[in-house]
């Protein structure tokens, strides 16, 4: 079974605090934070990574991408560790200065908070009605670069698919792999979710090259952290599968329904999300990288003719 609680995954790898929409602390000679999950998580986070680190902060916060539910408590981080600084892609930097982005990672944010409040079997004075704060990149970051983390390094890789921004991070001294939604998430009903927002062949593109990698720890953009090679690579097997698959049923639902992506999205959700007993993403957000993922895949389609 993969990890799936808050606290000590594997040496120095920490789920803090929130697993749901996780943000991971990897301790060490320089700890990093990879990561800042929900808006309303923020206390739990910094909680739990001053619980490890004690007077110690964090040097570097890594973002994946810059999504309401991978970002949310950047600017909350920030305050609560002064001398953090935030790694992104060029891209995401440019997202967080657009306030029509910034609009909608704040209404999104909103939206999480009022679910998690309603669902969260924790601690729920721990969570914060507070809105999502901006932030700026502190640091841009691209395919090829690494970080020295002196016992350690962080290899960025540009994964596009699922965001055009979107970045991986590998540890090859620990095996460690940060693929969020680049890799598919498996959410608690057991589903394996594939969301292709920019390009599906570019996700599978990305998704095929963090997969060659040695890998012995994949941490999830949210819920579970699979943890050992024999687990990563069966998860691996079973998502790519799922990913491939998925396009098939997408492209065969929309020559049933003549191009019409909205009754495309309309049964994918009947079976992907009102199946889900919870926890799971809000309607609004789930929604809006469904149908963007089966609008994609309608373009393309048509484009190649296969719709008349």
């Amino acid at each position: 079974m993969p990890f799936r609680e808050a606290g000590l995954v594997a040496k120095d790898l920490y789920v803090a605090g929130f697993p749901w929409s996780a943000c991971y602390l990897l301790d060490g000679k320089r700890p990093v934070l990879f990561e800042s999950g929900y808006t309303c998580a923020g206390r739990l986070y910094a909680e739990a990574i001053r619980e490890v680190l004690g007077g110690r902060a964090p040097e570097v916060l890594f973002l994946t991408h810059v999504h309401y539910d991978h970002c949310g408590a950047t600017g909350y981080l920030k305050r609560a560790f002064p001398s953090l600084k935030v790694a992104a892609s060029e891209r995401s930097a440019a997202i967080v200065r657009r306030p029509n982005a910034l609009k909608l990672i704040a209404d999104l944010s909103r939206q999480a908070t009022s679910v998690v409040s309603r669902t969260f079997d924790g601690d729920r004075s721990k969570l914060i009605d507070e809105p999502f704060e901006a932030f700026d990149v502190d640091i841009i970051l691209g395919e090829g670069q690494t970080v020295d983390l002196d016992a350690m390094t962080v290899q960025v890789m540009a994964t596009p698919g699922h965001t055009r921004d979107m970045l991986s991070y590998y540890i090859p001294e620990r095996k460690i792999l940060f693929a969020t939604e680049t890799a598919g998430c498996q959410d608690a009903a057991g589903h394996v979710l594939i969301t292709a927002l920019a390009d599906y062949d570019d996700f599978l593109s990305s998704f095929t090259r963090v997969a060659a990698l040695p890998i012995d720890i994949l941490c999830q953009g949210h819920r579970y952290v699979w943890v050992g090679a024999d687990e990563v690579r069966d998860f691996l097997t079973r998502s790519l599968a799922t990913a491939k698959d998925f396009r098939e049923k997408v492209e065969r639902l929309l020559r049933e329904e003549h191009g019409s992506a909205e009754p495309v999205v309309a049964r994918i959700r009947a079976e992907e999300y009102d199946t889900n007993t919870g926890p799971k993403q809000p309607e609004t957000a789930y929604l809006t990288n469904l149908r963007a993922t089966v609008t994609r895949l309608a373009e393309k389609l048509k484009r190649a003719g296969g719709i008349a």
